[in-house]
């Protein structure tokens, strides 16, 4: 499975796979909006942007943006190149998040609260294996994390873990929400990506050169 999703170029089917990539960042988007309208705890990556978001008084999708564009920057020591949806990451999943908040209410009861979140988490496995499943290439944070691993020989695990504890940390410190939805949602992402990765994942191939 990991040998289906390395990244084909853009001109490969590209009206059938740009399309998937933008859904799929779009709910990427609005599924974070769900989780945050939730207030339950955030993921590390929502947590420091919901803290930036409160020391800076920008928009959580706009200090979404702002923040995978300096990841990307991250990518030039690391030697990674960015693809059409590393791009196309950074810009769609702050607009969604913004448009999403802008005309989602958020539950005072619990039980819709609830509801929120765990809708949320579902809908971000599915949107994170939609636009992975695209194969145009890694967002910010994921390249960032195999960029470093390609360069040091580092397992994939053991720097994943480290960028989440200091991302989570950092976002906790400037006033990020950390709460059972933090929680939840580490053990459920992984798990709920695998399993719709195999639904959604463009099955082509590279042309022969």
């Amino acid at each position: 499975m990991l040998a289906a999703l390395i990244p084909v170029p853009v001109s490969v089917s590209p009206l059938r796979r740009v399309p998937q990539l933008l859904v799929g960042l779009w709910l990427y988007g609005a599924s974070t909006a769900l989780q945050l309208r939730a207030g339950l705890g955030l993921e590390p990556w929502g947590v420091l942007h919901e803290g930036l978001t409160e020391l800076t008084g920008f928009s959580f999708g706009l200090v979404t943006g702002l923040v995978g564009a300096l990841v990307l920057l991250c990518w030039i020591p690391l030697r990674q190149r960015p693809g059409v949806g590393t791009v196309a990451n950074v810009v769609v999943i702050g607009v969604a998040v913004d448009v999403t908040l802008a005309f989602l209410p958020g539950p005072t009861a619990l039980l819709p609260r609830v509801l929120f979140l765990v809708a949320g988490i579902v809908l971000n496995g599915l949107a994170a294996a939609t636009y992975i499943g695209a194969r145009l290439g890694p967002g910010p944070r994921d390249g960032l994390t195999t960029g470093f691993c390609a360069r040091t020989g580092t397992s994939v695990r053991l720097v994943r873990t480290v960028v989440e504890v200091v991302v989570l940390s950092a976002g906790w410190l400037l006033g990020g929400t950390i709460g059972v939805g933090t929680v939840l949602y580490a053990a459920a992402i992984g798990p709920l990506t695998q399993a719709f990765l195999p639904l959604v994942t463009w099955a082509g191939s590279r042309p022969a050169s």
